[in-house]
């Protein structure tokens, strides 16, 4: 996420001079002529320092490196670690530009006892300060397990600035408690100009709620770390941050009886400033020249999965994988009587607002053909090329909230249908879906993919909390946390081909592209008319040399759109090394007290 006009004066007064040799990125005060002693008097400095810490948190619009996507045309760190091809001595990370985040915060922090002035404003801005300390160990917690635990700016002589990482305890009941010091000390600031830009009250309890889930579910599933003894406390925090936010917050579901387009609105508005949902969001604003990249979801790099498509419910309530031949079912098919957030996730026959809206937009088979259209601009004055999309993209909404606490509920085993009620079936009355209940049978689906969830009710949470959030973060995280990374080795498939020709995927019922076995071979076309096959997009499997192309059909000539990549190059999930990261070795060269984890 791009900063905003009014960050830019406390970055330029924390970077200004931070050059210097690695070993000492911990302990270094900025060298500008603003002197820490000089600058460190008002709240208002807090405030104008702290501005410069909104560039470590952002926005998410792609579920990259997760099962649901088919097909990533780019290099991934996941994708190349289930492929053999990541170790200490080539992964980035835990250097100098990574750690020195902390050291801004720190180095405030530090400073707080000589400031002058409302003692209830200085420690809205230290709450502010340990929410983003809080924010960077939650990412490091998940990617390394356990780490070195920082609190304050280290000198040249300071005994621990070569030690090694602090047991993940320590350093998550330290988050923990900077994060209850957020939640207590931070204004709600609801009512002010930039309201839910800024970190508030809220967004605290809501980030609360998001690290206590992950946790409390971490440390039951994976007892590779020794601490399952210890994960109820971290679900009550989940579930006593939500019930607040749900309780006091004020916010509510965006549901005016516009289904789909209710939903649809939490993702492509140029504003989300009166939007009830949004517990905080980012800004894109044209005239401060700031902007995103949303328009990129649309057949740049990646399309969606087979499997994700296949999680959507039919609008009866019950799975699509419980309908006869429902895995033959092809494009034009698929997506009929089926919830409606599938169709406002996944491009359907029939989309408009692409590159031109004379015409529906044809899909793209080499990329799978379930392209994301979640988050893309449908204005085109919204989309106007690289990082100039003026849409504004939440950080934390209130449907999270609901799914965590419903979630919660159900992993300590105490959920009864008027949590669901007031959680899960609050997302399903918006897009006019049936609720769910405490009797939903066991969708043998579900179970096969997550095999340690007990009962038919967290199943179909999970399947929630899938649909509902695609394409904005999460489902990479969740998999961890829930101990399922041998779901990230499965090959993932696009859609089903019944045969080789043309094929209709505007729902217009003629044909629109054709996959054929090369450019030598378009016999399976010869029979439509001249003027419809010049129109077709034609894509091969083999190229004119006889080499592969990128993607395949399972059965030869018919079946789900596969990839070659992971035909020739299966991917391997190792457990539980690949639940964490190495650290880079030049970084244990230069620290020999860090040490590698689970088998790095």
């Amino acid at each position: 996420m791009k900063l905003q006009t009014t960050y830019i004066l406390a970055l330029g007064l924390m970077t200004i001079g931070l050059t210097a040799c690695k070993k000492d990125f911990l302990q270094r005060n900025p060298q500008t002529e603003i002197t820490e002693g000089a600058f460190f008097q008002s709240p208002i400095d807090l405030e104008t320092y702290s501005n410069g810490f909104y560039g470590q948190i952002s926005a998410s619009y792609s579920d990259i490196n997760s099962d649901n996507i088919s097909n990533y045309n780019a290099d991934g760190e996941v994708d190349i670690m289930l492929r053999g091809s990541i170790s200490s001595s080539n992964i980035g990370g835990w250097d100098k530009k990574d750690w020195e985040n902390l050291r801004k915060i720190n180095f405030m922090l530090d400073h707080i006892g000589q400031v002058k002035g409302d003692p209830v404003l200085i420690k809205h801005f230290v709450g502010i300060a340990k929410f983003f300390r809080a924010n960077f160990y939650f990412e490091k917690i998940k990617k390394y397990h356990n780490v070195p635990w920082y609190g304050h700016v280290l000198s040249e002589t300071d005994p621990d600035l070569y030690k090694g990482q602090d047991p993940r305890a320590l350093v998550v009941d330290s988050v923990l408690s900077d994060l209850n010091y957020a939640v207590a000390n931070i204004k709600d600031d609801s009512k002010t100009k930039a309201a839910n830009t800024r970190v508030t009250k809220w967004a605290a309890l809501a980030l609360l709620s998001r690290f206590s889930l992950h946790e409390g579910t971490f440390r039951k599933y994976h007892d590779e770390i020794g601490l399952t003894g210890d994960y109820q406390r971290f679900l009550d925090a989940a579930v006593a941050a939500s019930d607040k936010i749900m309780k006091e917050g004020g916010f509510t579901l965006v549901s005016t009886g516009n289904g789909a387009l209710d939903y649809r609105s939490l993702f492509v508005s140029p504003s989300l400033a009166t939007n009830k949902e949004m517990i905080m969001w980012a800004d894109y604003n044209k005239e401060l020249n700031v902007g995103n990249n949303s328009h990129t979801v649309l057949d740049y790099t990646w399309s969606l999965s087979r499997n994700l498509a296949d999680t959507y419910l039919k609008k009866d309530g019950t799975p699509f994988t419980s309908t006869p031949g429902y895995n033959t079912k092809v494009y034009t098919e698929v997506f009929a009587d089926r919830d409606p957030r599938m169709a406002e996730t996944i491009i359907n026959p029939g989309f408009r607002g692409a590159s031109t809206i004379d015409e529906p937009y044809r899909i793209k088979p080499t990329l799978g053909g379930y392209n994301q259209i979640k988050f893309y601009p449908r204005d085109p004055a919204l989309r106007l090329g690289w990082e100039m999309n003026y849409t504004g993209l939440p950080i934390f909404r209130y449907a999270e909230i609901l799914l965590i606490n419903a979630e919660a509920k159900a992993e300590k085993g105490n959920i009864n249908q008027g949590d669901l009620d007031q959680t899960i079936n609050l997302l399903r009355t918006r897009v006019q879906m049936p609720a769910l209940t405490m009797s939903v049978a066991l969708d043998p689906v579900l179970a096969a993919a997550y095999p340690n969830a007990s009962g038919a009710v967290l199943l179909e949470i999970r399947r929630e909390r899938r649909v509902e959030t695609a394409c904005e973060g999460f489902r990479f995280n969740d998999l961890m946390r829930w101990k399922c990374g041998n779901l990230f080795q499965d090959s993932q498939q696009g859609m089903y081909v019944p045969a080789l020709g043309g094929l209709d995927v505007t729902g217009d019922g003629k044909p629109d592209i054709a996959i054929l076995p090369s450019p030598d071979d378009e016999s399976s076309i010869a029979n439509i008319p001249a003027v419809e096959r010049d129109k077709l997009s034609k894509y091969y499997l083999k190229d004119k040399t006889g080499k592969d192309q990128n993607f395949y059909l399972t059965n030869g000539t018919s079946g789900f759109i596969a990839f070659t990549r992971d035909r020739d190059q299966p991917r391997n999930f190792i457990s539980p090394k690949y639940y964490y990261r190495p650290i880079p070795i030049g970084e244990t060269v230069v620290n020999p007290q860090l040490k590698q984890v689970f088998g790095w």
